[in-house]
C-alpha cells in the first residue's frame, strides 16, 4: 500500500525527531487535514506549529500537494491520494 509522504523543511524538522519526512498510512484518497493529524499524532509541538486551536492552517504555515497550494485548492479538504507528495514551507517573516 503506497502511503503519503510529506516533507518537512529544515526548520520543522526538530519538532519531528529530526525528520525531514514523514509517511502517512492511505489506501484511499484523505484529506490534508486528515494527513497532518496522522503525522503529528506523535509530535503534539509539531501540530501546534502547523495549525491553530480551530485547526486551521497557520498564516506563515503554506501545504502544497503535488505541487498545488492547499488554500488555492480545498484547503484541509483539499484531497491526497495514496503515493502523492504533501509539501509543507514555513514562510520566513522579517525584515
Amino acid at each position: 500500500m503506497p502511503d503519503i509522504t510529506v516533507v518537512l523543511p529544515s526548520v520543522l524538522q526538530p519538532l519531528a525527531g529530526g525528520q525531514s519526512v514523514l509517511t502517512a498510512p492511505a489506501d484511499a484518497a484523505v484529506t490534508v487535514g486528515s494527513v497532518l493529524d496522522a503525522v503529528t499524532a506523535d509530535f503534539a509541538i509539531l501540530a501546534r506549529r502547523l495549525r491553530d486551536e480551530t485547526g486551521a492552517l497557520r498564516r506563515f504555515v503554506n501545504v502544497y500537494v503535488d505541487g498545488d497550494e492547499v488554500r488555492r485548492l480545498q484547503g484541509m479538504a483539499t484531497e491526497v491520494e495514496p503515493g502523492q507528495e504533501v509539501l509543507v514551507i514555513q514562510s520566513v517573516a522579517g525584515g
